[in-house]
């Protein structure tokens, strides 16, 4: 089957990586001080995070316009037999129940995956779909498979300031009075589609060393019995200096593992703030 992979803007793909994978992205809009944007159309990273630093700006995130999803599934049929769909988790956002909603209409040739993921997490689930359509699998086997393996991946995420967390409500502002006063940064856990909190250690290179920790024990425990090969991600939200010297520490702590830098998705940046650095591991599928 000529079957095409759909995921959204939440992925971090750059627009070079799309046109190189050969995949479509459904562009997820932000809503800033009450204008739409869009991710490397109308709207850089840089222009992002000059925005976020403004306190009075209001971000806030959106599903893409009905439309705009059909509409592409659309084009895309008119050339394959089907479209497998793999939307950011259904735990950050309507996006997934919205095209499990609207796939109904397509009589099974749109198979939409909710494997609960977002960012390079999500990346990889898409470049996992790709090479399962090169190996022959139908849209019902891909989709069964990408649902098997969702929770096959971990990230941890160390937030540089705690500005962002109490604008969103996540800590209080006299929590994070302390945590400035203390130096912590904290480390949320990205698992199964959900950001929580994880660790709060005072420092940046106690954070790292948490999060290098809390990977080696996912990957020694959870991940270990997987099909696949490990693939380690450092991720960083405008700070690629910092990641590079990042990404030479998880290279001598996991020595013959790949690991790659990406931005991470603006999606998660506007929780977290700039100068956050996360450490992922997924397991690349093998047919």
């Amino acid at each position: 089957m000529n079957i095409a992979v759909v995921s959204d803007t939440n992925t971090g793909f750059t627009p070079e990586e799309v046109k190189e994978l050969g995949i479509d992205l459904v562009q997820m809009p932000f809503m800033i001080n009450e204008e739409v944007r869009y991710e490397y159309i109308n709207f850089t990273h840089e222009e992002f995070f000059a925005t976020l630093a403004d306190k009075d700006a209001a971000i806030s995130t959106s599903q893409a316009p009905l439309a705009d999803v059909t509409d592409l599934w659309d084009r895309l049929l008119e050339t394959h037999d089907a479209v497998v769909h793999i939307p950011t988790s259904s735990k950050l956002s309507g996006a997934c129940s919205t095209a499990m909603t609207l796939s109904e209409d397509y009589d099974g040739r749109v198979q939409v995956v909710d494997n609960h993921r977002i960012s390079v997490l999500l990346q990889q689930a898409t470049k996992d779909a790709l090479m399962l359509t090169k190996k022959g699998l139908t849209a019902e086997q891909i989709k069964a498979r990408l649902e098997e393996t969702q929770y096959d991946c971990t990230a941890y995420i160390m937030v540089d300031t705690m500005k962002y967390l109490k604008k969103g409500g996540r800590i209080t502002a006299a929590a994070a009075a302390v945590g400035t006063v203390l130096n912590i940064k904290p480390i949320l856990s990205l698992q199964g589609g959900q950001l929580d909190a994880f660790a709060k250690p005072r420092g940046q290179k106690a954070a790292k060393q948490t999060m290098l920790e809390a990977v080696r024990k996912d990957i020694d425990e959870r991940l270990a019995d997987k099909e696949g090969h490990i693939v380690l991600h450092v991720v960083h939200a405008n700070c690629l200096e910092e990641a590079k010297a990042f990404r030479a520490e998880v290279e001598e702590a996991f020595p013959g593992v790949p690991v790659s830098i990406a931005p991470l998705s603006l999606s998660v940046s506007c929780h977290t703030g700039p100068g956050a650095l996360a450490l992922a591991a997924t397991v690349a599928l093998e047919a």
